[in-house]
């Protein structure tokens, strides 16, 4: 049964729902891709440009305050309240002696890590609580696509702004984004949310979902479904350029390519998550998904020239998008409402877990291996999570869905 119909129009709730995507992706997208190209331009060395991805830790750990968000406040007013001091924050990066990179400088990474990661939380929350089950799938082909067209303006709009007006003005303008973004914020439409009671302890949202029938494999299935691409990721980029590929055509031609992709795949993913159903559309872009690492394998193996390599990085991104929508539809499914923000941050916190173990030993299977052999590995290691989608149908509801 599927949870109670969400207030408002759908298109109205959508575009909201794209306002706070955006506003997700753009720190994420800045962090991560805008400012290790900042440090190295400017002279930093490989070894402090690689401590940026150290910062990161919140987006993995935000599970943790969750409670905090679930408890406090509003949804808008975190969110409002987390862009102005990200915008501020901007503000301070641009003017922070890079030369020196002092401990404040990564002082504010961490800052700006976190605040990204609370806001997140926040809007996970919100686009949970403003749409039914029936609409995740389109909620979430808006809030990918929007998300990633906010990574391609955080990393490639304001680098290009940097090359041709200076990174000081490349930030101030980045900074005036995100506060254009919090004023916007400040006229979120209120939720419905279903309050805790005061008594129930902080810890009560998580007690909850680990008491569901069927929660460990749910567990396992969210830790292994995005495996494959989790160990594809980190070997990606290291064989465009064994193959040849210049730098602009990496940050160019490439980069834009891969993300009309992505946004491609998240938009039709979205609309067949929300035509066939989230089990079916597991199985059937997750096998879309799982068939990227061939496409790698395949260039790797019988297609030397460029263009393979083009063709294997769209299409992974474009399965990547697809399968993407049907993966964030199931786990907001399993998610109460009055523990949204909490339930949903735990859970997409395995994703991250993935990622993490998976690219750690990445680099040294591929060198053992080569890229050809490594590249049919990370099909192979996606293709468990097929075995536990049978499965997924014992696993308990929401309370509020066994009861709708």
């Amino acid at each position: 049964m599927s949870r109670a119909p969400a207030e408002g129009p759908l298109a109205v709730r959508l575009g909201w729902i794209a306002l706070v995507a955006f506003a997700s992706g753009f720190p994420y997208g800045f962090v991560n891709d805008a400012l290790p190209i900042y440090l190295r331009s400017e002279g930093a060395g490989l070894v402090k440009v690689g401590l940026v991805a150290a910062v990161s830790f919140p987006w993995t750990f935000k599970f943790i305050w969750s409670p905090l968000v679930d408890r406090v406040g509003t949804r808008r007013q975190w969110i409002v309240a987390c862009l102005a001091a990200l915008a501020a924050l901007t503000l301070l990066v641009a003017a922070a002696d890079v030369h020196r990179l002092a401990p404040g400088f990564w002082f504010l990474l961490v800052a700006m890590t976190t605040l990204s990661a609370t806001q997140d939380v926040a809007i996970d929350a919100f686009t949970i609580e403003s749409t039914s089950e029936a609409e995740l799938g389109a909620a979430n082909s808006v809030r990918i696509a929007l998300y990633r067209g906010a990574m391609f303006v955080a990393g490639g709009a304001v680098v290009w702004l940097a090359g041709r007006a200076g990174w000081r003005a490349a930030f101030t303008a980045a900074a005036a984004m995100v506060g254009g973004l919090a004023v916007a914020a400040l006229f979120l439409p209120s939720v419905r949310r279903e309050r805790t009671v005061e008594r129930q302890a902080i810890w009560e949202p998580v007690r909850a979902l680990f008491r569901r029938r069927g929660i460990w494999l749910v567990i396992a299935f969210a830790l292994i479904f995005k495996l494959d691409v989790a160990a594809l990721e980190p070997m990606m980029r290291p064989f465009w350029v064994d193959r040849g590929l210049s730098l602009e055509e990496i940050g160019g031609a490439l980069t834009l390519a891969r993300t009309l992709a992505t946004v491609g795949g998240a938009v039709i993913g979205g609309v067949l998550t929300t035509r066939w159903g989230i089990r079916r559309a597991l199985w059937a872009l997750g096998a879309v998904q799982a068939c990227s690492a061939l496409g790698y394998w395949a260039a790797a193996t019988f297609f030397p020239g460029q263009g393979a390599v083009f063709g294997a990085a769209i299409f992974e991104n474009f399965a990547a998008g697809l399968a993407t929508a049907a993966y964030l539809a199931y786990l907001m499914s399993l998610c109460e409402r009055r523990f949204a923000a909490t339930q949903f941050a735990l859970l997409s916190a395995l994703l991250a877990v993935t990622r993490s173990v998976a690219g750690a030993g990445s680099g040294t299977v591929a060198e053992h291996l080569g890229y050809s052999t490594y590249f049919l590995v990370t099909f192979l290691v996606g293709l468990p999570a097929f075995l536990l989608i049978p499965f997924l149908s014992r696993v308990a509801r929401p309370p509020e869905a066994a009861a709708g």
